[in-house]
């Protein structure tokens, strides 16, 4: 089966947290201690933190599955931005973007991209941003590729060890995404 995106539902809460922490994990263990990594992961990826987050109306969770089994997801939020994202109306965040290491390479991650600048050009939106460690490259030219351009930086704290990142942006034109 080919693997389709659509909204999260409540259903999906708990494994949307074991794949939000195993993704999380994957990308960032290795640069990182696993006591920072432990604390950050107990206060974001819980199943009650991700239905709390599918039901909160200025949120939308949207997966990707393949025969049932969710293999990516993002996140898109329309909460205050930084400064630095300059904005007419409403701009909207994407939060989280993953997908499972056996995925990686089947154009998932292009899919929920989509999905998101869709939902975002759906908002009303005409400005999406992102925060993106400033060292993972790989996200970084991913994001590229997507228009998005460096236009700031913030502080993310991943438990205790306070990190920089790239904070980018790109124009939404509702007729050409």
């Amino acid at each position: 089966m080919s693997p389709r995106t659509r909204k999260a539902v409540a259903e999906d809460a708990e494994q949307l947290a074991k794949l939000a922490e195993e993704t999380f994990r994957a990308t960032f263990s290795a640069d990182n201690s696993v006591a920072d990594m432990d604390l950050h992961c107990e206060k974001n990826f819980s199943r009650e933190i991700q239905l709390r987050e599918i039901q909160d109306p200025d949120m939308v969770s949207l997966v990707c599955e393949c025969d049932g089994v969710l293999v990516g997801f993002t996140q898109v939020a329309w909460h205050r931005a930084p400064g630095c994202v300059a904005a007419a109306r409403y701009p909207g965040e994407i939060l989280r973007l993953y997908v499972t290491s056996d995925f990686h390479g089947r154009g998932i991650a292009q899919l929920l991209m989509a999905a998101a600048l869709e939902e975002i050009a759906q908002r009303g939106s005409d400005i999406a941003w992102l925060g993106v460690w400033e060292k993972n490259p790989r996200a970084i030219s991913f994001y590229t590729k997507f228009d998005f351009i460096e236009v700031g930086d913030h502080e993310f704290c991943l438990g205790t060890d306070r990190q920089r990142d790239v904070i980018m942006s790109r124009e939404i034109k509702t007729t050409s995404l």
